[in-house]
């Protein structure tokens, strides 16, 4: 998907909301799970989240550990899923959350993996290896490498935010040495809603850049927050928000209550975005 398309969905929809599909078998509805059929529950599960969600995001975000947990029939749930997304929503921009890092051929089959074999808009990256990890994946034209950054977790301090001798932070260090291998086009970073105090800085160095930003929600993240300092005229925001939209409800209601929450937080949202 290219850039301008994405933009003009936010706007379309007035929603940058993003629907991840952490889809946990042991989270299922238990109704899902006693049913018997030949599709697997998990995939009645996400197609139902889809159908009722699709209005309110112009992106899903499946994280691959949820479904190679399940073996060779979750790498099927997702094959599926994406599938699933592209014939009945062909506008929504689809990532893949697989945090990958690695050099040479493997990176390269990694890149082949998602963008062809599966077809995914995008993947998320771990830059740790650098330049040769990344390379691969900006080979795909309209394709998105998504750069771990800044991320959510508690566990950020042990690397992300400790300063060099020059008092540079190595998030910052990322960012400076990673927006020449691509370019806004087709490279995004991922900065958790939980560290919106630095997002001013990520603007500084990353003026132009889509952020894909979690957090917001069961993490404690705050969505105004991060439009206050992250935000730019064409949005450059994908907030991504998981459990508090696929499990608002663990009954029968389950896709009606994953809707309820998509819609309210995409209302948020549109009273966010610029005119």
């Amino acid at each position: 998907m290219k850039r301008n398309e994405l933009v003009d969905n936010i706007f379309r929809k007035g929603s940058f909301l993003c629907v991840g599909l952490d889809t946990d078998i042991k989270k299922l509805p238990p109704h899902l799970l006693e049913k018997k059929g030949s599709e697997h529950p998990a995939l009645t599960f996400n197609k139902a989240i889809i159908d009722a969600t699709a209005d309110y995001c112009v992106a899903y975000k499946p994280n691959l550990a949820f479904y190679e947990s399940l073996g060779a029939e979750g790498i099927t749930v997702l094959e599926e899923t994406v599938k699933y997304i592209r014939e009945k929503y062909p506008d929504q921009f689809i990532i893949a959350d697989a945090k990958r890092g690695d050099i040479g051929n493997t990176a390269a089959m990694y890149a082949r993996s998602f963008f062809e074999t599966m077809d995914f808009d995008a993947v998320t990256l771990a830059p740790y290896m650098g330049e040769d990890s990344v390379r691969p994946f900006l080979e795909y034209k309209d394709k998105w490498s998504i750069i771990l950054a800044l991320t959510s977790n508690k566990s950020a301090t042990d690397f992300e935010t400790v300063l060099d001798h020059n008092g540079v932070a190595m998030y910052e260090r990322v960012l400076r040495r990673s927006r020449h291998w691509g370019s806004p086009v087709d490279t995004m970073y991922v900065v958790g809603a939980t560290q919106a105090e630095h997002l001013a800085k990520v603007r500084e160095i990353v003026p132009r850049h889509f952020l894909l930003v979690p957090g917001v929600g069961a993490q404690g993240g705050s969505l105004e927050e991060v439009a206050r300092y992250g935000m730019i005229d064409e949005c450059g925001l994908l907030v991504n928000s998981s459990r508090g939209i696929i499990y608002a409800s663990s009954g029968e209601d389950y896709a009606e209550a994953a809707g309820a929450a998509a819609r309210k937080l995409a209302e948020e949202m549109k009273a966010l975005l610029p005119a």
